[in-house]
């Protein structure tokens, strides 16, 4: 598939946070365990569930005798609390390719709520852009294409001009809906429909900052 943008325009590159510069994986498991165990329920059945659906989705599946949202207050109260005291670690080449992007060409678009989002940051030193969007911030989610588009139009973008990085299917599906170039990383094997693939982010680094300078346009994966 062919990469868009515009020969010598500005470019902008939207990032999703975990899983792509932000590694919490164990994070969300622990966060799923406690939340599982203060229920009374499998740990283990409950993070497969939670990994395939949104927290409304995984309530209705393994607790639906239970209000849910009593359910989302308790998993709100777990994740703060993990922002405050968790592990957490940037992958590597995070902090390079944030810093060496232009302000007001980025942002990030994620599935979490801001607050939580500027917490890992401080925390694992990344720089924290002007814009982020969050789950707060649209209707619907990915995969819809809204939270893309929502960050372009804030930034004042073309969707054509916009980079997104990802490392989820649901992530990948919603740049491309929104009609930008995708990217995946963290990953051995491709997600379906991503333009171009690395492995991790640190092998992306170079290739999105040549991106963002406009010097890769129209590049074929």
């Amino acid at each position: 598939m062919s990469e868009s943008g515009q020969p010598g325009g500005t470019r902008y590159v939207l990032f999703d946070v975990d899983g792509t510069l932000i590694d919490a994986l164990d994070n969300q498991r622990q966060v799923w365990r406690a939340w599982a165990e203060h229920y009374g329920l499998d740990p283990d059945e409950v993070y497969r569930v939670a990994l395939r659906t949104r927290p409304t989705e995984t309530f209705a599946q393994v607790a639906a005798c239970h209000d849910p949202h009593e359910c989302l207050a308790k998993l709100h109260e777990l994740e703060d609390e993990d922002v405050r005291s968790g592990l957490y670690a940037a992958f590597d080449g995070a902090a390079e390719v944030l810093r060496g992007l232009p302000p007001r060409s980025w942002a990030l678009v994620t599935s979490n709520y801001e607050h939580r989002v500027r917490g890992r940051f401080l925390r694992t030193g990344l720089p924290v852009p002007g814009l982020i969007v969050d789950a707060a911030a649209v209707e619907e989610g990915k995969p819809s294409p809204v939270p893309y588009l929502r960050a372009a139009a804030r930034l004042g973008a073309e969707p054509g001009d916009c980079l997104v990085i990802e490392d989820a299917p649901s992530g990948v599906q919603s740049g491309l809906r929104a009609g930008m170039t995708v990217w995946g990383v963290n990953a051995a094997a491709a997600v379906e429909g991503v333009h171009r693939h690395f492995e991790s982010l640190r092998e992306a680094v170079p290739h999105i900052l040549a991106f963002a300078s406009g010097s890769s346009v129209n590049a074929v994966a």
